[in-house]
């Protein structure tokens, strides 16, 4: 049997509490309890070694947070399940910093102004909403800015407007994570790895700006069976633009919305980067994903040419001393099922062939209340999203033949309404 890693837990105080109160008490296993989730972090010590978890009580925590670059190693965990219910907030735009680090520190303009900055390497983060509360037409408003290498992020909400997600330098795993903004909203020049996340767009803009500055580089950024949402209107949205000229940005088997615009991607007014951006799509679905129409300089990727991006690889290459793996903290079924929701998602699987062992009309409840929600899919076939609470179709992700969805999670978000996601097998 493999030894279980050492580590630390801190636990944060629910919002509110008294700050010498907090600090004097002591969690049910003795850690120390903090007032703020900055004074946990910074209790971390220079150059850590050891896994610290700093787990925060459900509450809404109205502070900016950095972790520095000598805190190394710290874990960043909400109520499991529950990204909503720990919400860290702040409302700092690129012309308005408040802080208590100083400029000299954190950066300036959109460098600086992440409700969260995070420069440590081997970070976590799982159960947890980053916000940028400022509102739409403040400009530039970052949520989180991630300057580290090996980072990870499990069933977060990333919220704002503007430039949310700061994806900037290093080496990003994010799963069944929700995004949401309006213009350049996933941007940077890291390199990084979407699985099973929902993109949602919120108004017209680009879902994305990566900024690779040549060919050499390494970094880019790939959606992996996620889903584009929108607010119900048609042609709004491009997939992205480059933010330096070698921009690299691929999509694969993603369902996209009708707010997708036919022509998808966007050259950032500059013809010569036609020449140089990798704007990549494959195997993608549902009203917004119309090839035929798209700009002569993005291309649909070829099975040959897909298969370093369908792969953890992408952002582990390293064999010999993997980092990924140690991290991966996939859910289960059972981690979601909870009877005593009052609002639920009724998932409903039928049979695609005789002697498949699945019964008509088998409806399983998850919970659904404001969050990403993966459900495990059994059967092969179409999937089609069914009608949300208003009776507007969802749209449809259709599977290929030789693409079984057995074992597929599809990630699905409900606003605070009862909605039915309905899987065709």
């Amino acid at each position: 049997m493999a030894q279980q890693q050492p580590r630390r837990v801190l636990r944060v105080a629910p919002p509110g509490r008294g700050g010498a109160r907090a600090e004097a008490e002591r969690g049910e296993e003795g850690e120390a309890v903090f007032a703020t989730v900055q004074a946990a972090v910074d209790a971390v010590p220079v150059g850590n070694r050891v896994r610290t978890v700093i787990r925060l009580a459900p509450g809404t925590y109205r502070e900016p947070v950095y972790v520095a670059k000598a805190k190394n190693l710290v874990t960043l965990s909400g109520e499991a399940g529950s990204p909503e219910a720990t919400v860290i907030t702040w409302d700092n735009t690129a012309t308005r910093i408040k802080h208590s680090q100083s400029s000299r520190v954190i950066g300036t303009g959109t460098f600086g102004c992440g409700t969260v900055i995070v420069e440590g390497e081997d970070f976590i983060a799982e159960n947890i909403t980053f916000e940028n509360s400022a509102p739409q037409g403040s400009g530039q408003a970052v949520a989180l800015r991630v300057t580290a290498d090996r980072c990870a992020f499990y069933n977060c909400r990333f919220l704002g407007w503007q430039d949310t997600l700061y994806l900037h330098y290093g080496k990003q795993y994010l799963r069944d994570c929700y995004i949401e903004g309006n213009c350049d909203f996933i941007f940077g020049n890291s390199i990084a790895l979407l699985e099973h996340c929902h993109i949602h767009c919120k108004s017209a803009g680009y879902i994305t700006a990566h900024s690779r500055k040549s060919s050499s580089e390494t970094t880019g950024y790939v959606f992996l069976r996620c889903i584009i949402t929108g607010n119900g209107e048609a042609g709004y949205m491009f997939l992205g633009r480059p933010w330096g000229p070698f921009g690299r940005v691929v999509f694969a088997h993603t369902f996209m919305d009708r707010c997708i615009k036919p022509a998808g991607w966007h050259n950032w007014d500059r013809s010569e980067n036609e020449r140089t951006a990798c704007f990549f799509e494959y195997r993608c679905s549902g009203p917004g994903f119309r090839p035929s129409n798209r700009v002569a300089w993005c291309r649909q990727l070829l099975d040959v040419e897909v298969e370093n991006f369908l792969s953890h690889s992408f952002i582990d290459p390293d064999l010999d001393r993997p980092w990924l793996i140690q991290m991966m903290a996939i859910k289960t079924m059972k981690d979601w099922f909870d009877p005593t929701m009052r609002i639920h998602v009724l998932l409903e699987v039928y049979p695609g062939k005789k002697g498949d062992g699945m019964a008509d009309g088998v409806g399983v409840l998850i919970p659904a209340i404001s969050a990403i929600y993966s459900v495990w899919v059994k059967g092969y076939g179409r999937q089609r999203l069914g009608n949300d609470q208003n009776g507007k179709p969802l749209g449809s992700k259709h599977s290929d033949c030789d693409q079984p969805a057995a074992g597929r999670l599809i990630p699905y978000r409900a606003n605070n309404e009862a909605a039915r996601l309905t899987v065709t097998c």
